[in-house]
């Protein structure tokens, strides 16, 4: 199989002072429904899948610890959501929305899809993953 072509791409936040650069062999559009991610957004955190490691961002970004096991990312100055990002392993997934046309990914996978809201549910058929199986990848393992 060969292997496929690494993209890489270019985003801003919405005043521009915070800039992201990643690359991505092939990309997904993941949905996150949980409460954090709707309150941090008013709505639904829709993320970026790129190469671990490759994404940086430049400017006023700063980071809010939202949990046991992950932090939230905005820019300091106009406020728009920058990433989502795992303590364990470092990994921060940007927002699609920085992204021009969110990188032209497909929506491939909901988080939390029990939990999504009354008014509105995303078309297409993808994988729905429940609280238990999202708590179950992410959540840190008790020794």
């Amino acid at each position: 199989m060969p292997n496929e072509a690494v993209h890489e791409i270019s985003g801003q936040c919405l005043c521009g002072a915070v800039t992201v650069h990643a690359r991505f062999a092939s990309s997904i559009i993941r949905a996150c429904h949980c409460e954090m991610c709707r309150r941090h957004t008013s709505s639904m955190f829709m993320s970026l899948a790129t190469e671990p490691g490759s994404v940086s961002f430049d400017g006023p970004a700063k980071s809010y610890r939202s949990s046991d096991w992950a932090e939230r990312g905005f820019c300091e100055i106009c406020g728009s959501t920058l990433w989502y990002g795992t303590f364990e392993d470092g990994i921060r997934h940007p927002a699609a929305g920085l992204f021009e046309n969110a990188a032209d990914a497909p929506l491939k996978l909901e988080f939390f899809a029990d939990n999504a809201q009354d008014g509105y549910a995303l078309a297409g058929e993808h994988r729905k993953m429940t609280t238990q199986e999202t708590l179950d990848l992410f959540a840190p393992k008790e020794e």
